[in-house]
């Protein structure tokens, strides 16, 4: 990949806050600097937004939200649509631009753009599926009328590891329902989602129904917007610490919340597994985003008798992949999102080791430009371990043995998240049987891979409340009013 095309991409994106449908320069002027994890070299500045942008954002949200929500459906399902063909159309760039600033490689970055063009896809559809009831009351003396109104005007919260994606998993709904919004992206990846807001203002989306603010002061910015009367909803994709605060905050106005959280994925592999079918499931949901996934098998629980096979095929696979510069030919792994990251899994991995766990591949960060660490199979990993409580977000799958079904489900339970669980087995009893015990959200049946636009992405406990995606989806955004008729 030339520089010069990489800088012709990133050079095509604006910089500047989106509000009121017009691209503006930050109170001040002040800005912020992106950085390419694969490299540590800045890639651009864009705009750092102050809590004076932040309620400029909602009050032209705000001033939007009662004419778009009483706008025609088909109306909002056809902008969908288009912004569903302008991603696509132009998927090269945009995945070049993810690549870019957070890390992932081409081919992964190539699929998240589709990923996110199904969600708007998928809620195009949904738009004009807004469905009420009316019916008799049991006594007959009255008829009940149920109808669907949109929430109002929406913070939408985005995380760094699959910024357009997430994106457009809050985005197309809300604007499905009728809502108004303001998005702040994480401010690592702020690029994705000003050029998101680009193609919807194209595709036609009215100015004021989706402001973005890009900014590094998240607690200024956001908590008067959550205490702001005007906000009715909340929708979070992050760390389940941050989601806490944000709950907090949002009980003062009992503001409508959607919090998608921290992971700490359990992948259980039963003696009667297909093995090769297992090793590329664990490759699927341990190696996605190297890692940097809350759907991320974060613990491996491996039947006694075909635990040293098990980690000695996913060792193998482990050892050949290739890790680099997400842009460059081949690679297949690319660079953690900062410094932070690495230092943290790097404490995870010697934890373990200290505690008796031993290293098969890989366990140290890698010695170049760029913030990278090795993929990792550990065996032997005790209970005490930090990383068995704590989510990895990087590439090391750990190791643990158990001996029988009971076993196996305690372990994976133990935890106070909830998100997603996998499961290997071609016992059709046990597997309705342990999926039914999990404590999760979802479960991935011999597969690594949940994530659908069509399916409900959401955890239990301390992973999350609500779901996004799926026909639940666009219900986060709407609201349900009930007008009593008397029969006279």
């Amino acid at each position: 990949m030339s520089a010069n095309r990489e800088q012709a991409v990133v050079d095509g994106v604006p910089k500047e806050l989106f509000i009121a449908g017009e691209w503006r320069a930050a109170t001040g002027g002040h800005t912020y600097e992106v950085e390419d994890p694969s490299t540590g070299k800045v890639l651009c500045a864009v705009a750092d937004a102050a809590p004076d942008d932040g309620l400029a954002a909602l009050d032209a949200a705000a001033q939007a939200q009662g004419e778009w929500g009483r706008s025609a459906p088909r109306e909002r399902g056809e902008i969908l649509r288009r912004t569903f063909e302008l991603l696509l159309e132009r998927q090269d760039d945009l995945a070049l631009l993810m690549t870019l600033e957070m890390g992932k490689p081409l081919a992964e970055a190539k699929g998240e753009i589709a990923y996110a063009a199904e969600f708007c896809r998928w809620f195009s559809e949904e738009a004009v599926r807004i469905e009420g009831s009316y019916m008799s009351s049991p006594d007959g003396r009255s008829r009940f009328l149920v109808m669907k109104q949109p929430v109002g005007p929406s913070l939408l919260v985005t995380p760094w590891n699959f910024p357009m994606a997430m994106g457009a998993r809050k985005i197309a709904p809300a604007v499905a329902a009728g809502c108004t919004m303001v998005a702040k992206p994480a401010p690592q990846t702020p690029l994705c989602m000003l050029a998101l807001a680009e193609i919807l203002a194209e595709a036609g989306l009215p100015a004021g129904v989706l402001n973005v603010v890009p900014t590094m002061q998240a607690g200024p910015v956001m908590e008067p917007l959550i205490k702001d009367p005007r906000s009715r909803k909340l929708s979070f994709t992050g760390s389940t610490g941050v989601g806490r605060i944000l709950l907090a905050q949002a009980a003062d106005q009992v503001l409508r919340v959607s919090l998608e959280l921290g992971g700490n994925a359990p992948f259980l592999v039963f003696a009667d597994a297909d093995l090769e079918a297992a090793v590329d499931g664990a490759m699927l949901a341990k190696m996605r985003n190297a890692g940097e996934a809350c759907t991320a098998a974060n613990r491996f629980y491996v039947h006694e008798d075909v635990a040293g096979e098990f980690a000695e095929r996913l060792a193998a696979r482990m050892s050949v992949l290739r890790v680099g510069r997400g842009v460059d030919d081949g690679v297949t792994v690319g660079p953690l999102i900062d410094g932070g990251a690495v230092a943290k899994v790097s404490s995870l991995v010697e934890d373990a080791v200290a505690l008796g766990a031993r290293t098969v591949v890989g366990g140290t960060p890698i010695d170049r430009p760029g913030y990278f660490f090795a993929p990792t199979v550990l065996v032997d990993v005790p209970p005490a371990a930090r990383l068995a409580r704590e989510e990895i977000f990087g590439p090391v799958a750990p190791i643990t043995t158990f001996r029988d079904e009971d076993e196996a489900v305690a372990a994976a339970n133990a935890t106070e998240f909830g998100l997603v669980a996998y499961v290997f087995t071609q016992d059709l009893d046990r597997a309705l049987r342990v999926a039914e015990r999990l404590e999760s959200g979802m479960v991935g049946l011999n597969s690594g891979l949940v994530s659908n636009p069509a399916a409900p992405f959401g955890g239990v406990k301390q992973s999350g409340l609500g779901r996004e995606g799926g026909r639940v989806g666009i219900e986060e955004f709407l609201e349900t009013k009930y007008v009593g008729i008397p029969v006279r």
